[in-house]
């Protein structure tokens, strides 16, 4: 285990406001499987252990199968996503590795799939895990 802070304890403000993020979140038409989909493949690319756990057991709780979460870590060459998760996932990976740019062909990809509406739920969802996964990582969070 590690010694390092606990954001919730040490700065609750924060933590405050990241859980209005959360809240967001759940007023959105983004399903709560696509959700969970976009947290575990961000949290993959991050290397936080902790996300992957929890929104692994939350996506096969919401009756995800383990095909599909093992399968997001290659989903480019999977042959079991929709046109509208290949792009939520597109633009996930794209926005968590934010330094590689949001090429035009993946956001557009996503425009011509969601509203304007939805495609910026999607990116908030997006936003608002790396954000998590950047304190479970420098905090050392850790599955239980």
């Amino acid at each position: 285990m590690s010694n390092r802070i606990r954001i919730k304890n040490v700065s609750p403000a924060a933590y405050k406001a990241m859980m209005a993020l959360e809240a967001y979140l759940q007023t959105t038409r983004i399903s709560p499987l696509h959700q969970d989909m976009i947290r575990i493949r961000a949290s993959q690319i991050n290397g936080c252990a902790y996300c992957i756990d929890m929104h692994s057991r939350e996506a096969r709780a919401l009756g995800e199968t383990e095909q599909r979460i093992y399968g997001l870590m290659a989903w480019e060459e999977m042959p079991f996503y929709t046109e509208e998760e290949k792009a939520i996932l597109a633009l996930t990976d794209a926005v968590t590795l934010i330094h590689n740019k949001v090429s035009d062909q993946v956001y557009e990809r996503a425009a011509k799939l969601f509203d304007e509406e939805y495609l910026a739920q999607v990116i908030m969802a997006v936003v608002t895990i790396n954000a998590w996964n950047r304190i479970g990582v420098s905090t050392r969070m850790s599955p239980e």
